[in-house]
């Protein structure tokens, strides 16, 4: 049994709880704890943490009637879900680690009855999430802090997840990518094989832009190719605001620079200006646009 699992189970059993439980008797309802008294001791200590990290209420009580003092532990189900929901607690269990492991496309905010966080309101509706043995997985290696290697555009990967996220129809995992040392972001549909969790994760977690921020020609696993598209003046106000780098010509037509990672996204993004865009540089860029217009006659 994974980490993930045996944090849903301990939830769930502390939810259903009308009384604080020992910890002797965690170990007998929640599977997946070792036999060894100090191997569950230590592993019950770091689900206790995991638990804490993601806001979740834990209460630590003493036993009713226990003689001497025992510590016991629960969760406020009132408390925890507040009004308005009425969910079995392994359902709850599941809805907060979801809401707390993975980010959701679209108008999907936290709510806050599922994770403590005042002021955020309800979400709206998200309609259906696909999901997949390769993307459970990677939210298992990252609950987990484990490493994930994988088959990605016939190269293999070894990464260190940092968070799985849904956005524009897709699942995406970003993590540390150990042979380039640099961070990166995969789309989970394009991993070519069984996803296998194995070794520590050792680099820090960081941050990688959300994908639901970034423009198709910024979602690719390569380091970024700086392009630099000059626009006509009439044109101009067709660019993205948020570029980070524009100069205004003489003639009043717009250099914009672009940190490009998905070539093909990048060339469909030319062409929609059809003759009113033209690739300054790089030549690479140039060439392919080129070479793919040829390719159209």
């Amino acid at each position: 049994m994974d980490t993930l699992e045996r944090l849903l189970k301990l939830t769930a059993t502390l939810l259903a709880a009308n009384q604080p439980i020992s910890a002797e008797q965690i170990r007998e309802r929640v599977p997946g704890y070792a036999d060894d008294l100090i191997a569950f001791r230590r592993t019950f200590a770091r689900d206790k943490d995991l638990l804490r990290s993601m806001r979740l209420p834990l209460r630590v009580e003493p036993v009713p009637g226990s003689d001497p003092q025992v510590d016991g532990y629960r969760i406020d189900r009132d408390e925890y879900a507040g009004s308005g929901i009425d969910f079995e607690p392994d359902e709850l269990a599941a809805l907060h680690l979801a809401n707390n492991l993975v980010r959701l496309d679209g108008d999907a905010v936290p709510d806050h009855r599922l994770n403590a966080e005042p002021g955020i309101q309800p979400p709206g509706s998200i309609g259906d999430v696909p999901f997949s043995e390769t993307v459970a997985s990677l939210i298992g290696a990252a609950s987990q802090r484990r490493c994930a290697s994988f088959r990605y555009n016939d190269q293999d990967r070894t990464i260190e997840p940092w968070r799985v996220s849904f956005a524009r129809g897709h699942w995406y995992l970003s993590g540390w990518d150990r042979e380039r040392a640099a961070d990166r972001l995969f789309r989970v549909d394009r991993i070519q094989n069984e996803v296998a969790v194995e070794g520590e994760a050792l680099q820090p977690i960081g941050s990688l832009p959300d994908p639901f921020e970034l423009r198709g020609w910024e979602l690719g696993v390569d380091d970024p190719i700086t392009a630099i598209v000059r626009i006509d003046a009439d044109r101009s106000n067709s660019l993205p605001a948020e570029l980070p780098e524009t100069r205004v010509q003489d003639d009043g037509s717009l250099l914009a620079t672009f940190q490009v990672r998905n070539i093909d996204a990048f060339r469909s993004f030319v062409l929609s200006f059809l003759d009113h865009a033209e690739i300054i540089e790089p030549q690479e860029l140039r060439d392919d646009l080129v070479t793919w217009l040829e390719a159209q006659l």
